[in-house]
């Protein structure tokens, strides 16, 4: 049984000193495999390159020879030893939901950045003790077999359990259906546990009436409270970490909404990915890439249920929901992505460059266009069924055919059982919304008129993106620079990402005034700098609306029966 161990000595220095120790070995050779990559985020990690003075030892201290034979994997040379240590000291300073960090008040640790594990032994049972103060609590989902020693049943469910250790942390639960829900925060904040904990309670029973069982026995929110601006949230097996700041905002609007929609969302998501996960990751291999085309299905539909659970449930107003859903478009529409690479094909390149803003135009997100998909595939099966179905019942089905049965799915499953539950064809949706490039506005405007709504498209704020397609980078607020170009816009013809502006019509841009100077003009000289060199450019309109902005609302003329649809879809009257 393998056997690891955590201690630091410098919690200045950021290194942790890690120690695995392996028993009852009995070939010549050993190999040792750190993780590539972690769940629920699809590229590799490379975290080996966080690892620092790897030795192999006997229990005497005498060395073993090895080698790296990858990037992330090591051949032992046991000589005959039955039981080796390996050493190595990591790196934590990485604070996000899917990292590690080691501070002087609190440690946190996810073991899937830094333990690793012998080949052939992945599914024995495995400890992991911390060396710790004494008066150090642990959150974490995994039971405690003695004070400060974690118990897991394999390597896969050690290293899917992240860990937040201190001396402060603030822990109420609360129970659903005799499941307890850990809510832990750690950071200079004031958890307001009136208003979070029935909040909490609300969506997550309207999550267990979708799915009817939950698949594990216990779960954690793993919440680390930062002094600054922060947001983000991973899943695990019965546990999440999120991370978010500043601290001293937590309970102000803003902030406690993101604290709902991320808690809501990573929820979800031990149902859909932890345990109804794609065939392409059954099990996991995290050696390599886990190729796979259903992003749409494990983030799009988890990021829709994320909000609209929260409206449904009545922690968030429709107002509050339309306003989260406005902000999904807005993030979709920011380029052009959608009319090149599919959402299916986007999931494939996650692996890629998913998660880093890429090329102009090249992919979609699978959590924006994922999102839009599953709220207009929900609204079909809705009108398909007269609303005696929903996609409620598709993510019920997946559940109890896969994830409860440990099957993973394929493309044809999902759209089969969607199928299933409409009682109608759904080629022309999967063709055009999940395999194919067709507009989002193409299904999303006629889907909403069901339930009483609409999809407004209206001029850019800024009259410069919508007259002429560009927008500036936020990244350079004191001087405008070109940060997105529409395709076939009139900028695209004379304006290149990068440029520098610095005159319009022989007036100096400064201060912001960019706006004011040209929202009353059409033909515009541009003078500016690209790649240090001076031009001067003319902007013509061409009368086209380029990179106009999305607005889903109510519809005032809405129908009684569409009025109707909408209070069995979001559970509200407005």
């Amino acid at each position: 049984m393998p056997s690891y161990h955590i201690s630091f000595q410098n919690p200045l220095s950021g290194y942790l000193q890690v120690k695995t120790t392996l028993q009852n070995l009995t070939s010549p050779e050993l190999y040792l495999q750190l993780p590539a990559w972690r769940p629920g985020r699809y590229e590799l990690q490379n975290f080996a390159q966080k690892i620092q003075g790897f030795e192999v030892l006997t229990p005497d201290g005498a060395s073993l020879p090895f080698q790296k034979v990858t990037k992330d994997r090591w051949r032992v040379d046991t000589q005959g030893q039955p039981t080796v240590e390996v050493r190595y000291n990591f790196y934590a300073r990485q604070m996000d939901a899917g990292g590690s960090w080691l501070a002087q008040d609190f440690l946190y640790v996810n073991p899937v950045n830094c333990l690793l594990t012998p080949e052939g032994q992945e599914q024995e049972p495995c400890s992991l003790s911390l060396e710790i103060p004494a008066d150090w609590q642990i959150a974490c989902g995994l039971p405690q077999a003695q004070p400060h020693t974690l118990q897991a049943r394999d390597f896969d469910r050690l290293v899917d359990s992240p860990f937040i250790a201190s001396a402060t942390l603030q822990h109420q639960v609360y129970e659903e259906q005799g499941i307890p829900f850990h809510v832990w925060f750690q950071g200079e904040c004031t958890p307001d546990w009136d208003k979070i904990l029935p909040q909490f309670r609300a969506f997550t029973q309207e999550q267990l009436a979708l799915f009817e069982t939950f698949p594990v026995p216990d779960y954690h929110f793993l919440n680390i409270i930062l002094p600054y601006a922060h947001y983000h949230g991973v899943e695990h097996l019965n546990s999440t970490v999120i991370t978010l700041g500043p601290a001293e905002q937590l309970m102000s609007p803003e902030p406690y909404k993101e604290l709902l929609g991320v808690s809501c969302h990573e929820l979800f998501h031990t149902w859909n990915i932890k345990q109804i996960r794609p065939k392409e990751m059954q099990p996991y291999d995290f050696t390599r890439e886990n190729y796979f085309r259903t992003g749409y299905v494990a983030e799009g539909v988890t990021t829709y249920y994320g909000d609209y659970l929260l409206a449904r449930s009545g922690v968030f107003t429709s107002e509050q929901y339309f306003q989260e859903l406005n902000t999904v478009i807005k993030r979709h529409t920011a380029d052009q992505g959608e009319k090149n690479l599919s959402v299916a094909d986007s999931s494939f390149d996650t692996w890629l460059d998913g998660y880093k803003p890429g090329i102009p135009d090249r992919k979609v997100s699978i959590y924006n266009k994922g999102c839009i998909a599953a709220l207009v595939l929900d609204l079909e099966i809705r009108k398909a069924t007269q609303n005696a179905r929903s996609l409620d019942d598709v993510m019920r089905l997946m559940w109890q055919e896969f994830g409860q049965k440990g099957i993973g799915y394929s493309e044809e499953d999902y759209q089969q059982l969607a199928e299933q539950v409409s009682g109608v064809s759904l080629t022309s949706y999967f063709q055009e919304m999940i395999f194919g490039t067709a507009p989002f506005e193409k299904w999303l405007a006629p889907a909403l008129e069901y339930v009483g709504c609409r999809l407004e498209t209206l001029p850019s704020a800024q009259t410069f993106e919508s007259r002429y397609g560009f927008r500036l980078s936020p990244a350079s607020p004191a001087t405008p620079v070109i940060g997105y170009i529409a395709p076939d816009s009139p900028a695209s013809a004379v304006l290149s990402v990068d440029d520098e502006l610095i005159a319009l019509n022989g007036r100096k841009l400064e201060n912001n005034n960019l706006p004011n100077l040209i929202a009353h003009k059409t033909e515009v000289e541009l003078t500016l700098f690209r790649q240090k060199k001076l031009h001067t450019v003319t902007l013509k309109p061409d009368g086209t609306l380029h990179l106009p902005a999305y607005k889903v609302s109510r519809n005032p003329a809405a129908s009684p029966a569409q009025q109707a649809n909408f209070k069995l879809w979001l559970k509200q009257n407005s």
